[in-house]
């Protein structure tokens, strides 16, 4: 409170610009400068990651995708890294303004960032996970506000010759502007597995790979949300499908996972999955399987042959593999590719629908 009395005193709005002699120039200009810089960078950064299929800056799986899939990542439908740019873009134009009125108006701006940042920090600790860049930015906007502070109590201005000030201002634009052509410009990363299977695409369809176990709760959830809009594409969707049978936690997975392995290999794989997934988990036994397999029309002499082949569990080895070598540190189901995109756990259906559409824009353009 004590703060804001004093960006709004009407001696400081009325004053006229400093003119003091002594002080630490430098310092206060490094102080003013350098957390909005930082901020705007890093801001930049989260853009990129925001808009990108996959992320360039951030680490896969960690805190940045944590926190880039809460409610708040997206106020108002725009991006909070987008906000951020704004803000800390509107911070590096007070800052270089000179007089009473624009430091009140710096601090209370400041203020208000700062506000955000440690709201924004709060809620990090909450869920326990941390997003670098994200931090980056709210304590940049803390630091902004402390300096905006000092500024207004020191009624202090950035001095130094019109080239310098020009020097610093070209350095706001093209720090986020250079982080931003990096980001974009920047390929990316596919697991060589997964970058095999999209090259297998026929031209102009869009390659889906997704790993499943039949008794994850929320690869079950999942499937119904993207089952129709497959269903939908079926002309312009290549799906593949990977087991990869959680047997430790779910009791009957290896059981679904082999009866959907023969049903593929039988012509009958999209219908023994929705089958499976549909069916109520304690039916995922051997019985329960072969009576999904009759009632799909599969010949009984030959599923329960595939069954007893060696080359199914190959087979699921095989899955598993590609799971392991693609999947991040901490990956875990439902997890898949739409395209070039990497969707790690449940999502919403319209996050689902909107890569779905990208991949299919890209393989037929």
């Amino acid at each position: 409170m004590t703060f804001g009395a004093r960006c709004a005193t009407p001696r400081a709005m009325h004053s006229k610009p400093s003119s003091r002699e002594g002080g630490h120039p430098a310092l206060e200009g490094v102080a003013l400068l350098l957390p909005i810089l930082l901020g705007l960078s890093a801001s930049a950064a989260l853009a990129v990651d925001y808009a990108r299929s996959s992320p360039v800056f951030c680490a896969e799986g960690g805190g940045c995708e944590a926190v880039k899939h809460t409610p708040l990542a997206m106020p108002m439908g725009v991006p909070l890294p987008v906000l951020g740019l704004v803000g800390f873009g509107l911070l590096a134009l007070i800052a270089m303004l000179r007089g009473s009125s624009p430091r009140a108006l710096h601090c209370v701006v400041a203020l208000f960032g700062a506000t955000a940042g440690l709201g924004l920090i709060a809620v990090q600790t909450v869920m326990g996970q941390y997003c670098v860049y994200c931090m980056t930015v709210d304590m940049s906007a803390c630091v902004a506000a402390a300096v905006a502070v000092w500024r207004v109590r020191g009624e202090w201005d950035l001095g130094g010759p019109t080239a310098l000030r020009s020097a610093i201002t070209a350095s706001f634009v093209a720090s986020p502007a250079a982080v931003l052509a990096f980001g974009f410009a920047a390929k990316v990363h596919l697991p060589p597995l997964i970058a095999e299977e999209l090259a297998r695409a026929p031209k102009g369809q869009a390659t889906v790979v997704e790993f499943v176990d039949f008794e994850c709760p929320f690869c079950r959830d999942e499937y119904d949300d993207l089952a129709p809009m497959l269903a939908s594409e079926k002309d312009r969707v290549r799906v593949v499908r990977k087991l990869v049978p959680l047997t430790r936690i779910h009791p009957h997975a290896l059981e679904a996972a082999r009866a959907a392995c023969c049903a593929d290999l039988l012509g009958k794989g999209d219908a023994m999955a929705e089958a499976l997934f549909h069916a109520p988990v304690e039916d995922l036994t051997p019985d329960g399987c072969q009576k999904i397999a009759s009632a799909l029309g599969l010949d009984p002499a030959s599923y329960a042959a595939c069954l007893a082949d060696p080359k199914t569990e190959e087979r699921m080895a095989l899955d598993r593999k590609v799971f392991d070598r693609a999947a991040a540190k901490g990956d875990g189901l439902p997890l898949l590719w739409i395209g070039e995109r990497k969707i790690m756990g449940l999502r919403e259906a319209s996050e689902l629908r909107r890569a779905l559409d990208e991949a299919i824009a890209k393989a037929g353009s």
